[in-house]
């Protein structure tokens, strides 16, 4: 791990040469975030980029002028006038433009920032579970998500400041080389940007500051969306689209808090700075004149006029540096590495959808699974049906193979070798998006989420509640019903806030509960969804045996109609199940109903007995 981190910091050119490659892709990503906002960066910095020349030819005209007029000291001066009108207006208008490219930056940073992690949701959502579950990738997806806080504008802020701060001195050393008393006006050109700035800088302050627990709303979204604790049930759920779309209408309403600043704050910049280029064009006017009355040489003239148009030619070569380019592309080779990863479990072209209803039902034939980079089976050779409203017990010590064994059944995973069919369909051919709305699991390690304990349950069944078009009444009836059969009734009924109260202690106002209520509410997404099997994996391990007694007794009630998988290392639980299958060492043991087993007398059997001997 060491040798890695050492070779990834010895960069040769060569690496940051290869780096540039990023670039085309940067600008594609750009492009598709807001193309109205980049056509208007071009546009901009194309007019920006040629208005030094037109400066250098019309401050060499005003040049000849003088010399011709110094010479001609009774002649017309309307042309000159007219010439040096026409410098200061491109002057104020390089300014205006140097801000709007800065605004333009700025927002479309902002919707980058956004656009990207709303795609790094649904990419990640996209990939294998066996993919978060390896390091390197985790590493990787780390990485990329921290490319998506870091504002691309951040570059040309700084190059902006540091070309105003050479302008300054430049235009200084000007003023002091010609007369120290000119110092006092370059002050009072100043002072208004510098107050400008200070006021707008608290002001984005006192916005982030007020906007830190919305700010880590949506970090949370973030890892909500790409996590390896949470991507079973964004799988599970489909909540890819909810997540992306909860942190698109937040992210949205702080951009346009930051727009409406960094509007104000563009526009007074530029006005602030347009009366310091104004006062200076009137010092600008003071020097012609003792010029051209013979007060002060020519020589001193194009000095001056040299030190102004250093001021604009600054930050172009600033940003034109090659190693501050290479660097941040480096940067970029994080991410796009990330999007270059790809799931290997996809629909294929003639996918077909779930049987409704299940005829024959589920078939595993000789399936056997290995995670990737090992040698050993988590399943081996593993054959059995389940039938449709047939309830089965998977029963098992840790690491049987019990919870891989549903995470195949979900096609989380794909068997290493041989087949699951539905119906005589194999699972590969079922619609992936289908399949999982038909299949409910909570899983042992389920995920908490910090939200209101109703947006808990609703994530049962995410795709209705997201298209439920304000139909709040019979949606909240349908979470009230799913709470009273898993009893999270009883632990919202106990909230301040009822349904609308913030759950876990991340956010403020929040509440924790214990193991046993987060199990109720997480218990009560499975009878969110209309799904034809429901998968528990050890579901009531937090809750007392009265409890757990209760939930059964409902869970054996409701689940008519449906298949059920149940794992569970509680025998009081499993007894209740239609069948009962043993599981060891990724091996099918033993397969019957309690009584079958229990007459058996085989492993089953001794364990029963061993965990009943411990309640007497």
């Amino acid at each position: 791990m060491s040798v890695h981190r050492i070779e990834k910091t010895k960069l040769s050119f060569s690496d940051q040469w290869k780096a540039l490659g990023n670039l085309p892709k940067f600008i594609r990503l750009i492009w598709n975030t807001n193309k109205q906002l980049t056509v208007a960066n071009i546009i901009l910095r194309v007019i920006a980029s040629v208005l030094p020349l037109a400066i250098l030819l019309v401050g060499k005209e005003i040049i000849d002028t003088i010399v011709w007029l110094i010479d001609q000291p009774d002649s017309d001066k309307t042309y000159l006038w007219r010439l040096l009108f026409i410098e200061g207006g491109l002057a104020v208008l390089q300014i205006l433009l140097r801000q709007g490219i800065s605004l333009i930056d700025g927002l479309l940073g902002d919707l980058f920032s956004n656009k990207v992690s709303e795609d790094i949701i649904h990419h990640a959502a996209s990939l294998d579970l066996y993919q978060f579950e390896n390091a390197d990738f985790y590493d990787k997806m780390e990485r990329a998500r921290q490319q998506t806080t870091s504002r691309t504008i951040l570059l040309s802020l700084v190059l902006t400041q540091l070309q105003e701060i050479i302008s300054l001195i430049s235009l200084g050393v000007g003023l002091v080389l010609f007369s120290p008393w000119l110092i006092l006006l370059l002050i009072i050109a100043v002072i208004p940007s510098f107050i400008g700035e200070l006021h707008f800088n608290m002001r984005t302050y006192s916005i982030t500051r007020s906007w830190t627990q919305e700010r880590r709303e949506l970090d949370y979204l973030r890892y909500l969306g790409a996590s390896n604790e949470s991507a079973k049930e964004v799988k599970i759920f489909n909540l890819a689209n909810h997540l992306a779309r909860q942190f698109r209408i937040l992210a949205h309403k702080y951009y346009e808090v930051n727009r409406k600043l960094a509007i104000k704050k563009s526009t007074w910049a530029g006005i602030l700075s347009s009366i310091g280029t104004i006062a200076y064009y009137g010092a600008y006017i003071v020097i012609i004149l003792q010029t051209v009355s013979g007060t002060i040489t020519l020589g001193t003239l194009t000095f001056l006029s040299g030190s102004f148009k250093k001021m604009q030619s600054g930050l172009q070569g600033i940003m034109l540096r090659f190693s501050q380019i290479s660097s941040h592309s480096l940067y970029l080779s994080d991410l796009f590495d990330f999007f270059a990863i790809q799931p290997n479990i996809v629909d294929k072209e003639n996918k077909q959808p779930f049987p409704a209803p299940i005829v024959k039902g589920f078939r595993f034939e000789n399936v056997s699974f290995r995670y990737p980079n090992t040698d050993k089976y988590a399943i081996k050779d593993l054959s059995f049906t389940l039938a449709p409203n047939e309830k089965i017990a998977l029963v098992g010590e840790n690491g049987a193979g019990k919870t891989t064994l549903v995470k195949l059944l979900a096609r989380l995973y794909d068997p290493s070798e041989g087949n699951i069919f539905i119906d005589d369909i194999n699972l590969k051919d079922i619609d992936l998006s289908d399949l999982r709305r038909n299949i409910g699991i909570i899983f042992q390690d389920y995920i908490r989420l910090h939200f209101t304990a109703r947006e808990n349950i609703s994530i049962g069944n995410v795709e209705i509640m997201d298209s439920k078009n304000g139909d709040t009444v019979e949606w909240d009836t349908r979470i009230e019903n799913a709470a009273e059969k898993s009893l999270a009734s009883e632990v919202i009924s106990s909230l301040p806030g009822g349904l609308d109260q913030i759950l876990g202690r991340r956010f403020e106002d929040g509440i924790d509960l214990s193991g046993g209520q987060w199990q109720k509410i997480a218990l009560a997404r499975a009878y969110m969804r209309d799904a034809k099997i429901i998968i528990l994996d050890e579901p009531t391990s937090a809750l007392d045996a009265r409890a757990e007694h209760k939930v059964f007794e409902r869970f054996t009630e409701l689940m008519d109609g449906k298949s059920a998988v149940i794992i569970s290392h509680r025998f009081s639980t499993v007894r209740m199940a239609d069948r009962i299958l043993f599981l060891n060492d990724g091996k099918l043991i033993e397969d019957g109903s309690h009584e079958e087993l229990m007459i058996r007398n085989g492993m089953y059997a001794e364990l029963y007995s061993l965990q009943a001997r411990g309640y007497q």
